[in-house]
């Protein structure tokens, strides 16, 4: 709002000087014109004339014949891109971890990020496949990517199904853009504002920031190490009426646990009575030594829809993920991610993780990633225990250590602490829809190898307790 006294055309020459500070108009930005501008801001076509004729006096814009005005860019203050990518401290909820871990800076420490670090990822491979694309048709650099997705990375994920024991067709089969889109165009098809949908108690932060968008009620179930609570779960289904269950079957985010054949037979019986539909997350698949009880498996494809994605195995800047089901439901999903997406996943992305999967280096990628993780699980479980950190479980596989920490210690104001020493974490409330684990961090065991780390949590643990804290190192 203009100060008292200020004329119009100063007022207009103020917002105009707003706009370029705030970078709304970049250098070489073309302004409105000046019939536009004064219709827009309810002036007299001479007051935005006199109001461009004195802001190019000062510099701040330029008249170019015939053109317009643009904006120059002098005087305007050097971009301060350290602060603009700085940690900004905000509320600790789902999106907390997700918010700090994309947005740090390359020197920050991550044992709470979601991925493994990129030392550890197949780059060779990689490179090599992109190469490849490289030498293909232009069409591939350039099209759009088929609605289903790359009919070889199709057929090559139908014979992986195959090898679980799932019988599928290829009209059962689609790719995405990744396993987030996968399950948000599920919920796009299934759910309606206001329907109840269940999740684990802990469950992956994502899922309750995808579901709250999606503006449906969620109801959580705890978790144990062999799965859902099977009892809660039941009453949950008949008290709620839930449309869909969104869970981690198999070496489950965040406590590692994996589905015990009781419970799963059990969660499908249930939802069978309920009418219930089961999306299972099975993108920490690869990383089992051996494969355990999956519901999509015991259902054959009928109730449960089955998601995946390559983000942990390949790389999470070459996106891709997957849905299973039936196939009434695939062509629908289809349709939506038309609307959505117009069109399948980037055959570049599609095509390189197809060359990848097809080859060799893959599985040895996969063996030798699942004996690393082994023995870093082994290590990182042994080095917390010296701060009082004992892990809920030890899981089969994958990367992630759920543990419980000391007496009178909450892991949200650890978590902010250690942020100021450049160290992310992932406290346990981001992960409870009842708020009920605070005293639990998820660390990422492939994460954890810089000492700093360590030290920086043994220092806020020591600050909130008031008493120092594993003062002989590990």
């Amino acid at each position: 709002m203009a100060k008292a006294g200020t004329t119009r055309t100063e007022a207009l020459m103020q917002a105009v000087r707003a706009k370029i500070a705030a970078r709304a108009l970049a250098p070489g930005d073309r302004l409105p014109s000046i019939r536009r501008l004064a219709a827009t801001m309810g002036v007299s076509a001479s007051t935005v004339v006199e109001a461009y004729d004195r802001l190019e006096a000062e510099g701040l814009i330029r008249a170019r014949r015939g053109s317009g005005f643009f904006a120059t860019g002098a005087d305007l203050p050097p971009l301060a891109l350290a602060e603009m990518g700085a940690l900004r401290p905000r509320a600790v909820d789902p999106f907390w971890v997700s918010r700090q871990s994309l947005d740090s800076d390359p020197s920050a420490l991550k044992p709470g990020c979601g991925w493994l670090p990129a030392d550890w990822m197949p780059t060779g491979a990689l490179r090599k496949g992109l190469r490849a694309l490289g030498r293909e048709a232009d069409a591939l650099l350039t099209d759009y990517g088929n609605t289903s997705g790359s009919l070889p990375l199709r057929r090559l994920l139908l014979g992986r199904l195959a090898e679980e024991g799932i019988a599928a067709g290829p009209e059962q089969i689609m790719l995405t853009g990744s396993g987030t889109q996968a399950i948000d165009l599920i919920c796009r098809l299934l759910l309606r504002p206001g329907d109840a949908v269940l999740v684990d108690d802990p469950c992956y932060f994502n899922f309750q920031a995808l579901l709250r968008a999606h503006q449906v009620r969620i109801v959580g179930v705890p978790f144990t190490p062999t799965g859902p609570d099977v009892a809660a779960f039941e009453q949950a289904v008949a008290a709620a009426a839930p449309r869909l269950y969104i869970t981690n079957s198999a070496l489950h985010n965040p406590t590692g646990a994996s589905l015990s054949p009781q419970t799963a037979h059990r969660v499908l019986a249930a939802a069978a009575a309920g009418g219930l539909t089961v999306v299972e997350d099975d993108i920490f698949a690869d990383f089992e030594p051996a494969l355990s009880p999956r519901l999509a498996i015991l259902d054959g494809l009928d109730r449960v829809i089955r998601i995946g994605s390559f983000s942990k195995t390949l790389s999470a800047a070459v996106r891709c993920g997957y849905i299973a089901a039936r196939a009434d439901w695939i062509e629908n999903l289809v349709d939506l991610q038309i609307a959505t997406s117009f069109g399948g996943p980037s055959a570049v992305a599609t095509e390189l993780v197809a060359g990848i999967l097809a080859g060799g280096s893959y599985r040895k990628h996969m063996n030798e990633t699942r004996l690393r993780l082994a023995r870093a699980r082994q290590e990182a479980a042994e080095r917390l225990a010296a701060l009082g950190l004992v892990p809920w479980i030890m899981p089969r596989g994958g990367f992630y250590l759920w543990c419980r920490l000391p007496e009178g210690l909450d892991s949200s104001a650890l978590a902010q602490r250690c942020l100021a020493d450049n160290v992310v974490l992932a406290p346990g409330n981001v992960f409870s829809v009842s708020q009920s684990a605070a005293s639990f961090l998820r660390f990422n065991v492939a994460q954890m190898a810089d000492p700093r780390i360590l030290a920086s949590l043994r220092g806020a643990m020591a600050g909130q307790h008031g008493t120092p804290v594993g003062l002989n190192p590990p």
